[in-house]
């Protein structure tokens, strides 16, 4: 796979998805969220270096969150929220 199409690590978070996608409506309108492809055009700021892009100058992230699992010293499973800064395909040019 080229770098050009190499896929993020968007794990299929229906939440994720609805979540950025409100908020690139927001910013571009309901027209540009048919664009909207978690996979392959919304990325971190290092993932998109990594394949070539910067991201321009004045840009906001679009913020999305995982939920981290781990075992507290008790040995029970409990969660914590970590919030993700994405950039969307607009917000970035090819260096």
């Amino acid at each position: 796979m080229d770098k050009k199409t190499k896929k993020t690590n968007y794990s299929g978070s229906e939440t994720t998805a609805d979540l950025v996608g409100s908020q690139i409506k927001e910013k571009y309108g309901s027209k540009e969220l048919k664009n909207y492809n978690p996979i392959l055009n919304c990325r971190t700021y290092l993932q998109w270096v990594n394949i070539g892009y910067r991201v321009n100058s004045g840009e906001k992230a679009l913020k999305s969150f995982i939920i981290i699992k781990f075992k507290n010293k008790n040995g029970i499973l409990e969660g914590r929220k970590k919030t993700i800064n994405l950039f969307y395909i607009k917000q970035v040019t090819k260096i």
